[in-house]
């Protein structure tokens, strides 16, 4: 199998190079219409990149949602995702979204180091229940919160989305070049390979149009946690996200639902 065929998304999307710039236009507009409800750029470590943005509701609200960007782990940051926070927003709950430092800069456990730094910066200004998410990469990222002691007995929920749970298969990609991933990361850092944490609830969320291989991951990790896993009808890699800016949609509810 061509690995790096198997991973690639664009390519088999119809209009895949233009969400880039449509979700730069939807962040933007998304993060003036909130004003002053969204504070941007607070720190969480010293890194250029150690940075969140924390986006509230009105009035206090019933607990924080962390949402992790993907590109890769090589690529985006925090700013072109920000519209995805208005299903979460409008349920009367607060989103934070970090970025965290890249690859080749950053090895994928030091961005793993990184989150659990940014989640804990973000719970000390927002109580309450705390659910991590993310997309992609960022599914791999909130996947590893689910397996770790983050906040002590403040997760309640991990959803990762379109995850990138095994790792090795990665290493036989271009993309491997910049990730560097080696047997002990590859190890440590796979969450289809790591128990969830039991006091974590997880569902795994995946686009029935995706890549088999990202079909493969979401089920592998589904697998593993012994958890459940919904297959989006119709969904491809870049519009699967699309639910997080519906408060009623499948992925809210599967996010925020019952907490």
């Amino acid at each position: 199998m061509d690995m790096d065929l198997a991973y690639a998304n664009s390519a088999f999307i119809a209009g895949g190079d233009a969400y880039l710039a449509k979700w730069e236009g939807q962040a933007a507009a998304f993060r003036t219409g909130l004003g002053a409800r969204a504070e941007l750029g607070l720190a969480y470590g010293p890194g250029a990149r150690q940075q969140f943005d924390l986006f509230h509701p009105v009035g206090d609200a019933r607990g924080l949602m962390v949402f992790i960007h993907g590109g890769y782990w090589m690529a985006t940051d925090r700013s072109l995702w920000s519209h995805l926070a208005a299903g979460a927003v409008e349920r009367g709950w607060a989103c934070t979204m970090p970025s965290y430092t890249l690859a080749p800069e950053a090895r994928i456990s030091a961005m793993t180091a990184e989150i659990v730094l940014a989640v804990q910066a973000a719970v000390a200004r927002v109580p309450g229940p705390l659910v991590v998410t993310g997309h992609s990469a960022g599914g791999h990222l909130a996947a590893r919160m689910g397996c770790l002691g983050v906040v002590a007995g403040a997760i309640a929920r991990v959803v990762p989305v379109s995850p990138l749970a095994e790792l090795s298969p990665l290493a036989k990609t271009a993309m491997n070049a910049v990730l560097q991933l080696d047997e002990a990361e590859i190890t440590s850092e796979s969450p289809a390979r790591l128990a969830v944490r039991e006091d974590v609830q997880a569902h795994v969320w995946v686009g029935g149009q995706e890549r088999p291989a990202f079909l493969w991951q979401a089920r592998m990790l589904s697998e593993a946690w012994d958890c459940g896993w919904t297959v989006d009808p119709g969904r491809h890699h870049f519009d699967v996200i699309d639910g997080y800016r519906q408060p009623d949609s499948g992925l809210m509810q599967a996010c925020l639902g019952g907490i």
